[in-house]
């Protein structure tokens, strides 16, 4: 097999002393698909942000192919250009357009060509129906629309991997399925990923493996198969018995 893109080995992180990750270790592979799941407080966010050095850790490793992250790293910066999170709070800057939030990075961080970035941007906002909101401002747009909108920017910075942070719990019911859809159709693409989510049926569409984590530490790591229809655990078990989930097959939106 080769190479992972992101591993980490033993992780620890510690707020105010008490573990928030303890001992996580994980590889993802190139087109890999992992959904994280778990009840709140159990870690899911801030394991994304330690793999981004948006959070300093106590211990272990974390390494985006065979280049350590870390907050003091000074090549963090160029790492980052490789690593696209995408938060559920949009982080848009609301005094640019939708196009200039997009071109910002790649043409400052990247140093690419304007009009270049400017293309792909075009080709991706279409892609996802937003064509025509390039140059509307963040207060224009809907949730749905927004989060939308973070995607393109992040997959224009060309990214390695991809990380979703609860990319659908600001959205009304309404706007969820739009968002869920472009990110079914970026595993289509064969897109590296690291979702959390509450969505299990989402979870199930789109994960290759699904990894359980509660207090901190991964509980279960399998396929979305076993998972669903054979938790391995108690704790699987009542986990999925407090959400209704529907059991249908993958549909790929067209």
């Amino acid at each position: 097999m080769a190479e992972p893109v992101l591993t980490i080995e033993h992780l620890t992180k510690k707020y105010d002393g008490q573990h928030v990750l303890s001992d996580v270790s994980l590889q993802v592979h190139k087109g890999e698909v992992i959904v994280i799941v778990g009840p709140s407080g159990s870690g899911k966010s801030t394991l994304l942000r330690c793999i981004n050095a948006l959070e300093e850790i106590q211990s272990g490793e974390i390494r985006l192919g065979d280049r350590q992250i870390s907050a003091g790293a000074k090549d963090l910066p160029e790492i980052r250009q490789k690593i696209g999170m995408v938060f559920q709070s949009y982080e848009l800057f609301p005094h640019l357009t939708v196009m200039n939030n997009i071109l910002l990075a790649p043409t400052k961080a990247q140093h690419r060509a304007k009009e270049e970035v400017k293309t792909e941007a075009m080709t991706l906002l279409t892609r996802v129906g937003l064509a025509d909101k390039a140059d509307s401002y963040p207060r224009q747009l809907s949730g749905g629309q927004k989060q939308r909108a973070a995607i393109v920017r992040a997959l224009c910075m060309h990214p390695e991997i991809l990380l979703f942070d609860e990319v659908t719990a600001a959205l009304d019911p309404e706007m969820v399925r739009e968002v869920l859809e472009v990110i079914l159709q970026l595993a289509d693409q064969k897109k590296t990923m690291l979702i959390v989510t509450h969505e299990m049926q989402f979870a199930r569409a789109v994960a290759d493996r699904i990894i359980l984590l509660d207090e901190g530490k991964i509980q279960d790591d399998t396929t979305p198969e076993e998972f669903f229809e054979h938790p391995k655990t108690d704790l699987a078990r009542r986990f999925l018995q407090s959400f209704e989930y529907a059991r249908t097959n993958r549909t790929i939106p067209q």
